[in-house]
């Protein structure tokens, strides 16, 4: 492990000064980090604590509700207003790792962990443009079972790990940033970028730019939502293939639909030509299959994860059949 000085900063402000040091990186729970820092992925000359930013969960007025940076992934999944009116954030956490890792790690480091592609930590006999660019990809004809199907690019066919972020984009959620420029915001499906020609760009942070919070807008009145992991295993693996759902009837007929698809992409995915395919049309099964086969048409399986479109098809049909059957 490479030599690093430690820091803790004291708000975003002092976070911001402190990683203006050469090679800093910051450090929230360290689950995703720890591992990078131990396999010599990551050689950062100094870490910068940020557990000392806000860990609140605020319910506000409009019903929306505002997440701080350092909240553990445990307290979120646990909160009182996200297990009633969030529940598929809620289940997504707890389908996340193991409860240990949960009670260490926060919620903005979950959003900036990195792929957990077998070819990024290889570091000493894998060529990976996302750990050294302009080096190649060994995923692409290796063994890439549990790789991208959708917005991929010849030069990385990594997938996001998260479990949460899937969650979150099912959910409008907006990211609230600081750095030396100042404060903005971004959406959650906007934060993350695909791969294209430069997979070691993950996102549309600035230098030195950190998450300060995360803000969830209030669900309509009879939203309902759920999210579904298929893996494979009972615990603490990756997604093969999973979906979060929120979907909101009117007399049987879909309202409005917001759905979201991980470990089929490089970023966490919004089934934006499902949601366009069933929002105003019937709430039934063949509609369902018919906006899963839309969204699934630009697909392009590797050599080994072919069945991940037929996975992603038929999960995407029995999470909205299931929850129009709640609704009924």
């Amino acid at each position: 492990m490479t030599p690093f000085s430690y820091v803790r900063a004291t708000d975003a402000a002092d976070a911001v000064r402190l990683g203006g040091m050469d090679q800093a990186k910051y450090l929230g729970g360290g689950t995703n980090l720890v591992d990078l820092l131990r396999e010599t992925i990551e050689r950062p000359s100094a870490l910068v604590d940020v557990t000392g930013l806000s860990s609140s969960i605020e319910e506000r007025e409009d019903g929306s509700l505002l997440i701080g940076a350092a909240a553990r992934n445990t307290a979120l999944a646990e909160h009182r207003a996200v297990r009633s009116r969030y529940p598929v954030l809620a289940r997504a956490i707890l389908a996340g790792a193991s409860a240990q890792i949960r009670n260490m790690a926060t919620v903005s480091g979950n959003i900036l962990q990195r792929t957990r592609c077998t070819y990024f930590y290889d570091d000493d006999g894998s060529r990976c443009n996302k750990r050294n660019p302009g080096q190649g990809c060994d995923a692409v004809d290796g063994f890439n079972r549990i790789h991208a199907i959708l917005g991929a690019s010849p030069a990385c066919v990594a997938t996001h790990p998260s479990d949460m972020c899937v969650a979150l984009a099912a959910l409008d959620a907006t990211v609230h940033l600081q750095g030396a420029g100042g404060t903005r915001s971004l959406k959650l499906t906007e934060l993350h970028r695909l791969p294209g020609g430069h997979p070691d760009v993950e996102t549309e942070l600035e230098p030195k730019e950190l998450i300060t919070a995360v803000e969830l807008p209030a669900l309509p009145v009879g939203a309902r939502s759920t999210y579904r992991k298929v893996r494979d295993r009972a615990s603490y693996a990756f997604a093969l293939v999973s979906v979060a759902a929120v979907l909101e009837l009117e007399a049987g007929t879909v309202k409005d639909i917001r759905l979201a698809l991980g470990g089929v992409a490089h970023k966490p995915w919004r089934a934006r030509k499902a949601e366009d395919a069933l929002r105003g049309g019937p709430a039934t099964v063949q509609a369902f299959r018919a906006a899963a086969e839309a969204e699934l048409a630009d697909a392009a399986p590797l050599r080994h994860n072919g069945f991940k479109i037929e996975l992603a098809k038929r999960t995407i049909t029995a999470v909205l059949g299931d929850l129009a059957g709640e609704a009924a």
